[in-house]
């Protein structure tokens, strides 16, 4: 009988205490950045294009062929006809939510879509058609938050609503059960927080370049390189390899965690160069499918867009961003012994972003400072043979295309003629926001 009692005792102070949980139940009213969302069905609606538009805000910078394709970030994808670069031809818009990048080959773009991979058939410009998609291929993210709102911290996210289009600065009150519920901030580190060939080259190298080059060339910021049938994106901490040797029909392959933040990614013969916030990767792709680790050059925290040429990687190293750092350098690495780079010399630049090498002539896009353009031919002294520098604009990415320059700034488009460089010349300009 006391055994009885005992057992009901127990049963009567547990009920007790589940009972009153409900009672530490609080209300709490705070100003947040409240989510925006689009519906994955209207996410997923084929691809469209209209006639040409204005470019409105700054993405990146693609040329394939006689084509310029200015992305513009999160809206879609600009096309230019550029058979000559001193007068491109706005031809026609393709609208892709979410876009950021992009790659091509032949007659396929693909082009990341919020959480998707859109493969689209452009040979027909001005009727470009959607005819793949590879549904959450890539981490669901959340875009970066206004700087003037980036003190509130982020509500509730309920990702079965959908991607988030952008943010709404507003009061809501949330219940909650203790002091332990999440608030959460805008993660600098990443730009935004996801749920926890002549020989010019730039950052999309693969390949010769020439007027009628299978696979494009994009700047030196890219996050996504083809070769050899294989699609190379980096997804943040990751880099997914997809096959495409059907364009039609992609099949998803290995994915890589590389275990830090990746920014860019480069090609140059056998091997794949990964630029990171703190530091740059090589991986063999011999085996194109299969990327496999081979060495690493380290360096501190900061943004890192990487070229190569003639055994020597290019890296530029931004700092007061949300790379973090406290050094603004370009660095040149001997690479001939793959397995073990090592730093020939770093030189100080003020807040260097892309860039670009075509034949030892050096382009770095140092941003407010301008565009930089340097003989690298000696590359213990290359401070010392600046061939020009372009202060008007703040620079950002660049191409180099057989003596023609495309730079992105932060107004435009600008193209250089750099046949001679005792006169490098400004022979177009796209605007940018008007």
């Amino acid at each position: 009988m006391k055994t009885k009692q005992l057992a009901f005792l127990v049963l009567a102070i547990a009920g007790f205490l589940t009972g009153c949980k409900d009672t530490f139940i609080e209300k709490r009213t705070y100003t947040a950045n409240v989510p925006e969302y689009m519906s994955y069905d209207e996410m997923r609606q084929p691809v469209k294009s209209s006639a040409a538009t204005e470019v409105e805000v700054q993405g990146k910078i693609y040329i394939k062929d006689n084509y310029l394709y200015v992305n513009e970030k999160y809206k879609g994808i600009h096309v230019f006809d550029n058979s000559d670069p001193a007068n491109p031809l706005n031809v026609t818009t393709i609208w892709i939510p979410g876009n950021v990048d992009l790659a091509i080959i032949g007659n396929y773009l693909y082009a990341d879509s919020y959480v998707d991979l859109v493969v689209i058939d452009i040979s027909d410009m001005e009727s470009p058609r959607e005819v793949a998609r590879i549904k959450d291929i890539f981490p669901y993210t959340i875009p970066e938050l206004n700087s003037e709102n980036s003190s509130y911290p982020i509500a509730s996210i309920d990702q079965s609503k959908g991607v988030i289009t952008g943010w709404k600065v507003q009061s809501i009150t949330e219940e909650i059960e203790d002091y332990s519920h999440p608030v959460y901030f805008y993660d600098f580190a990443l730009n935004s927080f996801a749920k926890t060939e002549t020989n010019a080259i730039s950052g999309g190298g693969g390949g010769s370049f020439t007027s009628t080059q299978t696979i494009g060339v994009g700047g030196s910021l890219a996050r996504f390189i083809i070769n050899n049938g294989q699609f190379y994106g980096l997804n943040q901490t990751d880099m997914q390899v997809i096959d495409i040797a059907s364009p039609e029909n992609p099949v998803v392959g290995k994915k890589i965690a590389l275990q830090r933040v990746a920014e860019t990614v480069f090609i140059e013969g056998i091997y794949l160069f990964i630029g990171t916030q703190t530091g740059m990767l090589v991986y063999d792709i011999s085996v194109p499918s299969n990327p496999t680790y081979v060495s690493e050059y380290n360096h501190f925290q900061s943004c890192d867009p990487v070229v190569v040429q003639d055994g020597y990687a290019y890296v530029t190293e931004r700092a007061g961003n949300r790379c973090g750092n406290w050094q603004n350098l370009m660095e040149v690495i001997d690479i001939h012994v793959i397995t073990s780079p090592q730093l020939v010399k770093s030189y100080a630049m003020t807040e260097p972003w892309g860039l670009g090498i075509d034949n030892n002539k050096l382009f770095i896009c140092d941003g407010s400072a301008g565009l930089k353009i340097y003989d690298a031919t000696d590359r213990l002294r290359i401070d010392e043979h600046l061939l020009k520098t372009f202060t008007d604009v703040t620079a950002h990415d660049v191409i180099p295309m057989g003596n023609v320059l495309i730079l992105l700034a932060a107004d435009g488009i600008y193209q250089y003629d750099y046949s001679n460089l005792n006169n490098i010349t400004l022979i177009s300009k796209i605007p940018i926001g008007g």
